[in-house]
């Protein structure tokens, strides 16, 4: 047993270090091992129920055979209890079993989507600008999942092949050694017909999931310039386009379907033929037909009967571990579109430096020869911009649009990550990396979330009650806005803001920002858009909170730039020769 099982073992299940897919794999499997070890321990154990309901089976055929010849009938029963006892150990093993590995499945799929959504988030490092926009969220909610089958199936089914195919095969050999030979000189057939198909495997579902998210991107496209290809007349064109992608996708997902048939034909055809030439042996045994030198002649009814039912059972670890190979295949795909997201420069990286101060302190600001360039454009968004800005100041950027303010502000803000030159927050007098754990971001237009309003207002505290949100509503002086909002801290938010106007989605971004309390406040073009009456009542806002906090304001209003205490100007992203923040 252990010579076929190790080369099958070696072709199908050992991850192999050289190859970069299979290390991911190993190294995010690690957040879920011990339950899917677990699991496949479980399901191995499950073989010894099948053994035991075998043994009962021959057994009870054994003592029907007694019957005929005057024993008693009731002498079937113990042996019906023990088929029974066998058949309930194997299913309450694989009951066990499959909710372990369902566990570990879980924790692992969890552990993704965090690094994921942190990865794409700029909560714990510079923002990404590199991909499109449909790729983090379409390995969150798609290719993680392409991990599942290979996570139940693929993992724990190695263990279950040692285990449960040992167990099997020496129940067997207990019975007939030469059946055992039989079965164990099958056994190597398998991997050569399952790595190769396996290849074809996942070149065809690297490729399907690759059409899958482009089509996805193509239709959020599609669907984002939607009203200009209505106006253009081109709309027909569009969807024609798309649905020529759509048959693509259709076509590779029926090539990897048909892929998975034929190996799984391979498989069944394999097992159906080792069963039938065991099935000839013993049959040629009982009737005593059987003369070939060293090839034992006789065996008992019973003992056939007990072999022919463990053949199968020997080979199923197997049909699941080819059943996990296609899944395997559609995990390592996955995982190649996975890891340049979590590869992804900032994912999972901490500040260095000391601790931040308490989120009431204000920080100082140090912008050094800040450059940043974008990968679509050949000017650098910031070009070697410098700027001091003292704690609890506030420091306006104008300029022209397109200039480089809202980058300005992002870089820090710590949300950007400049290319050359350094930005950093000063804390006490010691400069520290830029941490977006110490900004408030106000921008426009405000981004509000589908839900209701004081959901809105909870994502900056959590822990806030009514009476703290309306609190903070009317330090703002916004105590009208709850009263004019048709169910007040209830009214639902649509995508995007729907069902309120600019100038309240803005009013909610501001007591967002006041109950996050944060030191280091950033402002881009807070009152863009706005007509003069909500202009007044978000500037009159500003002047509260901007209190005791250190701000950055990117604005082209006169009435804004009132507010700060240093401007500086940009242009084309410079800083022009001599204005470096001034103090007004």
């Amino acid at each position: 047993m252990s010579t076929a099982t190790t080369v099958l073992l070696d072709e199908l299940a050992t991850d192999r270090a050289g190859t970069p897919a299979t290390g991911r794999l190993r190294e995010w499997a690690s957040a879920g091992r011990p339950e899917l070890r677990r699991a496949g321990l479980l399901r191995g154990a499950a073989q010894a129920g099948t053994v035991v309901w075998a043994g009962g089976l021959a057994w009870a055929a054994q003592r029907g055979l007694d019957a005929l010849h005057g024993a008693p009938l009731s002498a079937v029963l113990a042996p019906a209890l023990v088929t029974a006892a066998g058949v309930a150990l194997r299913a309450a093993l694989l009951c066990a079993g499959e909710a372990a590995a369902a566990r570990g499945a879980r924790a692992v799929r969890e552990t993704l989507r965090v690094r994921l959504v942190a990865s794409a988030l700029p909560l714990n490092g510079p923002a990404r600008t590199d991909g499109d926009d449909t790729d983090p969220a379409e390995a969150v909610d798609g290719e993680v999942d392409e991990l599942s089958d290979w996570l139940t199936e693929y993992v724990p089914a190695r263990t279950t092949m040692l285990l449960g195919s040992g167990i099997t095969l020496a129940a067997i050999a207990w019975r007939s050694w030469f059946v055992a030979l039989l079965v164990l000189a099958a056994t190597p057939l398998l991997p050569a017909n399952l790595k190769v198909i396996g290849l074809g495997t996942q070149t065809a579902v690297r490729a399907q999931l690759s059409a899958i998210r482009t089509h996805r991107a193509r239709l959020l496209d599609h669907l984002r310039g939607l009203p200009t290809l209505v106006g253009l007349g081109a709309h027909e064109e569009a969807a024609g386009a798309l649905a020529r992608h759509d048959r693509e996708v259709a076509g590779r997902t029926e090539k990897v379907l048909r892929i998975a048939f034929l190996s799984t034909a391979w498989v069944e055809l394999l097992i159906t033929g080792t069963l039938a030439v065991v099935a000839t042996y013993c049959g040629l045994a009982l009737l005593d037909y059987l003369r070939l030198p060293l090839v034992p002649d006789h065996i008992s009814l019973p003992a056939a009967l007990f072999v022919l039912v463990l053949v199968p059972a020997y080979f199923a670890p197997a049909r699941d571990l080819a059943a996990g190979y296609h899944a395997r295949a559609r995990a390592t795909a996955a995982a190649d579109l996975l890891a340049p997201l979590l590869d992804a420069k900032g994912e999972d990286e901490t500040p260095a430096g000391p601790p931040s101060r308490p989120a009431g302190t204000p920080p100082g600001l140090r912008l050094d020869a800040v450059t940043v360039r974008h990968p679509d454009r050949e000017t650098p968004a910031l070009d070697g911009v410098s700027a001091h800005l003292a704690p609890g100041r506030c420091l306006a950027v104008t300029g022209p649009s397109g200039a480089g303010k809202s980058t300005l502000l992002a870089v820090a803000a710590g949300l950007r990550a400049p290319h050359d030159g350094r930005a950093l927050h000063v804390l006490d007098g010691r400069p520290v990396p830029a941490d977006p754990g110490r900004v408030a971001w106000v921008g426009q237009p405000a981004h509000l979330l589908p839900g209701t309003v004081r959901e809105n207002l909870l994502l900056a505290r959590p822990t806030a009650d009514d009476h703290d949100l309306l609190d903070a509503l009317d330090s703002l002086g916004f105590t009208d806005l709850a009263a004019a909002l048709p169910q007040g801290l209830d009214t639902p938010v649509g995508e995007r803001g729907t069902g309120l106007s600019s100038g309240q989605s803005q009013q909610l971004a501001l007591v967002r920002a006041l109950l996050r309390d944060a030191p280091l406040l950033c402002l881009d073009e807070p009152t863009a858009h706005l007509d003069p009456e909500a202009e007044r009542r978000v500037i009159l806002a500003l002047r509260t909170l901007t209190r005791d906090r250190t701000v950055l304001l990117a604005t082209h209003s006169p009435a804004l730039l009132s507010l700060a205490d240093q401007v500086i100007t940009l242009d084309h992203g410079k800083v022009p020769r001599g204005d470096h923040g001034g103090t007004r």
